[in-house]
């Protein structure tokens, strides 16, 4: 350590960063057995005897709003998965085939462009293209379709929210595909071509077998996160209307914890999410072991 004490030195700040923001923090859910006043300061509600037991989590397993959010989460997640995810892959696998190096620069860089936009400005463009009198309305009606209210419609939330979703990540998702596929030996190619192998099974027998560790950790790193939403595009993009599909724990934490100043309910209603992420990474991570020897640990 002494030798190589200016490394460490640079590692400090992000240490640092995810100790005060992060770890520091977690003190915080022991709210979620309590019942939290705002008369009292943080550490005064942290250690003094108010202690519930479950109270809050059986107050929010017992409700209504515990199978809406949590089968929201789980389907706007489950799509995520089966749509979102492939898509980067997808995009990769075409970019590489792709050998006018001018026209491949130009669509990634127009793929990544969404991704360095403000969620609130993404959100707008939404809004925009799926009104009434949008974009998406004018080439319905142009076609002799009837125009449709997307975002007021509770069966077409979903599918505006997974659409706009790889939209705005298909290009900035694709990148470590790419650097993935850069690493694949040509001499695989090679010999895959003297066997024989068009394009086709040169994707299927070399080029997806070598990227297979990298999708196998994302996927991962995915099935991890299945309880998380973007809570910031949910709250810009619903509306009553549509809470029956797109109300999610993440929204409805928001709505309980900040804005009726429920604090305990809305940190144990975290927590549970947190928790149930938690045990989907490691049984993601252990089954992945079993299966094909790759792991995040």
């Amino acid at each position: 350590m002494a030798q190589h004490r200016y490394v460490y030195l640079m590692l400090l700040p992000v240490m640092l960063y995810y100790l005060i923001f992060h770890y520091f923090p977690m003190v915080g859910v022991l709210i979620a057995f309590k019942d939290y006043s705002i008369r009292y300061t943080f550490w005064e509600n942290i250690f003094n005897d108010s202690w519930v037991g479950l109270k809050h989590f059986q107050a929010y397993f017992q409700s209504f709003y515990f199978a809406r959010t949590f089968g929201n989460t789980l389907i706007i997640n489950l799509y995520g998965l089966i749509f979102t995810f492939p898509a980067p892959i997808i995009l990769a696998l075409l970019l590489n085939e792709v050998r006018g190096m001018r026209f491949k620069k130009a669509v990634q860089s127009i793929t990544y462009l969404p991704h360095f936009i403000s969620m609130v400005v993404i959100a707008g463009l939404v809004i925009d293209f799926t009104s009434s009198d949008g974009l998406i309305n004018t080439i319905i009606e142009a076609l002799g379709g009837e125009s449709i209210q997307f975002l007021v419609q509770p069966e077409w939330f979903r599918t505006v929210y997974i659409l706009s979703a790889i939209w705005q990540e298909i290009g900035w998702g694709s990148i470590i595909y790419l650097a993935a596929l850069a690493g694949v030996d040509a001499q695989l190619y090679e010999a895959a071509v003297i066997d024989g192998a068009g394009r086709w099974k040169q994707t299927l027998h070399v080029t997806l077998p070598s990227i297979a560790p990298t999708i196998i950790i994302l996927l991962i790193m995915k099935i991890g996160q299945m309880m998380n939403v973007g809570v910031e595009k949910i709250l810009l993009l619903y509306q009553p209307t549509t809470y029956e599909t797109a109300d999610v724990i993440s929204s409805y934490v928001y709505r309980r914890g900040l804005l009726e100043s429920e604090y305990s309910f809305s940190t144990a209603v975290d927590l549970f999410n947190s928790i149930v992420n938690f045990i989907l990474l490691v049984s993601a991570n252990k089954i992945s072991k079993m299966l094909t020897e790759t792991s995040l640990w």
